[in-house]
């Protein structure tokens, strides 16, 4: 493979990484880590910034969970009752800032109801 090629490929790979880790010394954050995770690993953010989202989620329910007796409406055919209930749940979201100094570049965190979702990288540090 030739020397550009390969170099290329080197930085496809590391930055595919940093796309879904963010290393702290010697730790790795990865998505799905709870929030005294990265605190450990990390140290505390910079900011910290949090609301409440209300989202509709949705159930598929079967007849029997209605009537909530165990009766099944049609037992011998494979034509069964199905209902959608849908519900709004409130999600605690948290985004945090970490600001490791100029020699880095920010980053974001998302957490949903104490895990983390999402990564960004920002602006330099200050």
């Amino acid at each position: 493979m030739q020397p550009s090629k390969l170099l290329l490929l080197s930085l496809c790979l590391l930055a595919s990484q940093t796309a879904f880790a963010l290393r702290c010394g010697h730790h790795l954050v990865e998505l799905g880590n709870s929030k005294n995770d990265v605190v450990y690993k990390c140290g505390e953010p910079y900011s910290i910034d949090s609301h409440i989202e209300r989202r509709s989620v949705s159930h598929y329910a079967n007849e029997a969970q209605y009537l909530g007796d165990g009766i099944t409406l049609y037992p011998n055919t494979a034509t069964h009752i199905g209902l959608q209930q849908y519900a709004e749940v409130d999600v605690v979201v948290e985004e945090w800032v970490y600001d490791f100094g100029r020699r880095r570049l920010q980053q974001y965190l998302r957490f949903e109801n104490g895990r983390l979702k999402d990564m960004k990288t920002l602006d330099r540090g200050h």
